[in-house]
């Protein structure tokens, strides 16, 4: 087991080293800079920014040499830097990255959290069901509905929930995180903050439901037409425990896959869902780092989230020994 976690180790620093290069040309090659956006800003304002003072903006965030020999030089300087946790400055939130992403990635998080364990609560429960009624009313009916969620554009359907549950019904608050015009006590203040969060949990929750349902109807399926399912039933096993005790477990295999891809996702941020209920996370701030060109954000930003990708990884090959003992690491 020490063999084998040592030598993924091992591959993923090969593979994060791998992305940070390729990371770095993709954004210093970018159509877009923070410079170019200040001085168009200032163009626009009536003002003409001179030659010399471009050059020195420039040079004051590390882009004035745009050739081959300058972007490598630069890319081991910002690798050096990585090596000892110093993701650089952000352009345009005047903070160290690390602490820009420390300080805004929990609010992510909890509204990620919150919604994966919705997610699996009813997406397990509902794709075991389509599958054991195949072909059945339930079946279509479960399928039109998560096909539904699935085809809802989440700006779309963001707002459509704020303009009804929100601006129309009253039921709760458009956006933000909290209301700063009451002074609530401890579990006024919880209550306040759920009434917040509401709207952009059920747009993540019933956007992501359909792609978990599908996954899961899809490999129960093939199970259920397994021989050792056949053999099961024929040894006079009721349903219930063929399924939950004997179909169910090896339904979990590819489902474990798919966790390689939640530690990523919980602290992400949801970009398009921040932005459109105003909420202070990672995602909105990163979507504003990226219209702006905000380069060292950009790539701290990212290099964050191809690390949580590869211990993601690593840890779903893990729990593969958990949910099949007929798997062995070494």
């Amino acid at each position: 087991m020490l063999k084998y976690i040592l030598k993924r180790i091992g591959l993923a620093i090969v593979i994060l080293l791998g992305v940070s290069l390729i990371l770095y040309f993709l954004v210093r090659c970018m159509p877009v800079n923070y410079v170019e956006q200040i001085v168009a800003n200032l163009n626009q304002g009536g003002t003409q920014v001179p030659q010399d003072a471009v050059d020195a903006l420039y040079k004051t965030y590390g882009l004035q040499d745009s050739s081959f020999g300058g972007i490598l030089k630069g890319y081991f300087t910002w690798l050096g830097a990585l090596c000892r946790f110093d993701l650089g400055k952000s352009f345009i939130y005047k903070q160290p990255v690390l602490s820009v992403i420390v300080k805004h990635m929990w609010i992510s998080f909890l509204i990620a959290f919150v919604a994966i364990i919705f997610e699996y609560m009813i997406a397990i429960p509902l794709g075991v069901t389509a599958a054991t009624h195949q072909y059945s009313a339930r079946d279509y009916i479960v399928t039109v509905l998560v096909m539904v969620g699935i085809s809802l554009p989440s700006f779309f359907f963001g707002r459509l929930l704020q303009d009804v549950f929100a601006m129309k019904l009253g039921w709760f608050w458009p956006s933000g995180l909290t209301d700063a015009s009451k002074d609530h006590d401890f579990f006024g203040a919880i209550l306040d903050f759920f009434g917040h969060i509401t709207l952009p949990l059920l747009v993540m929750v019933i956007l992501s439901i359909g792609g978990t349902m599908r996954y899961m109807r899809t490999n129960m399926l093939e199970v259920l037409n397994s021989d050792y399912i056949r053999t099961a039933r024929a040894k006079g096993l009721s349903e219930r425990k063929v399924i939950y005790k004997h179909a169910f477990r090896n339904t979990m295999i590819p489902i474990v896959t798919m966790m390689a891809g939640i530690l990523p996702t919980l602290f992400s941020g949801a970009m398009i869902t921040e932005e459109i209920f105003d909420l202070p996370g990672i995602g909105k701030l990163a979507l504003k780092a990226m219209t702006s060109g905000d380069i060292p954000f950009i790539m701290g930003y990212n290099m964050f989230l191809a690390l949580l990708s590869v211990i993601g990884v690593l840890l779903s090959d893990l729990m593969y020994a958990v949910v099949d003992p007929r798997v062995k690491l070494f």
